[in-house]
């Protein structure tokens, strides 16, 4: 499974404090790793996805 930051992303920082192995800031904008999420981050992952205030983070 792998995560994707949208452009609807305000660059608060939120997920990459919360799973800063998978999602990181790069500018002014959050980026995910460009990898395969490992299982064992996967529920950190989603933490992040379902606490983005702007529902930035899509599952795919």
């Amino acid at each position: 499974m792998k995560y994707i930051v949208n452009d609807a992303c305000i660059g608060c920082g939120m997920c990459a404090s919360t799973c800063p192995e998978v999602f990181s800031i790069d500018g002014d904008v959050a980026v995910a790793i460009d990898s395969e999420v490992p299982d064992l981050l996967l529920d950190s992952a989603a933490e992040a996805q379902e606490g983005c205030p702007v529902s930035a983070i899509e599952r795919i």
